[in-house]
């Protein structure tokens, strides 16, 4: 029977496979709406017409906030990966013995 191994990806890994799933998503969104705005086929009376330019507009503005975001994502995911390498380099010096302080006199 085979084994499908697993690797965890870490904080970086689900920081990167998050912010490209947000933009692909949004992506696919964008060009599902623009089709069905492009091609009319949201607009079926005087009514729809209006409904139809209000969720254009909602659209875009949701764009722009998703965008807005991704940048204070990035920096977060930044400071992050900056707080685990300072903690892996304080563990590998003290593993080796620089640094700390063993008690002993000279």
């Amino acid at each position: 029977m085979r084994q499908i191994m697993r690797k965890k990806s870490g904080v970086v890994g689900d920081l990167i496979s998050g912010t490209g799933g947000l933009i692909i998503g949004v992506i696919i969104v964008l060009v599902i709406v623009s089709t069905l705005l492009g091609a009319n086929l949201l607009t079926n009376g005087t009514t729809y017409d209006i409904t139809a330019d209000a969720m254009a507009a909602n659209f875009t503005a949701g764009i722009d906030n998703v965008s807005g975001k991704i940048p204070t994502i990035l920096l977060i995911g930044a400071v992050v990966l900056l707080f685990g390498v300072i903690v892996l380099l304080v563990r590998q010096s003290q593993a080796m013995g620089i640094g700390g302080s063993q008690g002993g006199s000279l």
